[in-house]
């Protein structure tokens, strides 16, 4: 079973990582791996790039990366669970959901925040939109 579980450095996509490193466990034996997924949106940083450089910037996300993956690398060596490290850029939902379908991954594991409705309807929410463009089943895990 290929999971691609989207990791942005908050405590419920941790949960997330949890959730699918258990259910990895769970399963009977057979070639299962975890990708972790960090998207950042670079949009608002394109202006900064006639300042900076696009290696400056590119340098920055790659580094708020690779912390946000680090505490989700450790909870899936320590469950001894195979694991690969993906970062990209660009709408977070919508890279999501692309990268899913191109990987052919089984199941997408995200963290849900767990706002409200009306802040999600407001400013709507990286879940919501997973949920409805992916293929594949999606678990959100509070």
């Amino acid at each position: 079973m290929k999971i691609l579980v989207a990791v942005d450095g908050s405590k419920f996509a941790l949960h997330a990582v949890k959730y699918a490193a258990d259910l990895v466990c769970q399963l009977s034996s057979g070639a299962h791996n975890i990708t972790l997924l960090s998207v950042h949106d670079d949009l608002g940083l394109r202006h900064a790039k006639i300042f900076v450089g696009s290696e400056t910037i590119a340098d920055y996300l790659r580094e708020i990366s690779e912390k946000e993956l680090k505490p989700a690398r450790k909870i899936l060596d320590k469950a001894e669970v195979k694991h690969d490290m993906v970062e990209r850029t660009g709408h977070v939902a919508q890279e999501i959901v692309e990268f899913a379908h191109k990987g052919k991954f089984d199941l997408i594991v995200l963290g849900s925040k767990g706002r409200g409705a009306i802040a999600d309807l407001l400013i709507g929410s990286v879940a919501q939109r997973v949920l409805a463009a992916a293929k594949q089943p999606v678990v959100l895990v509070k």
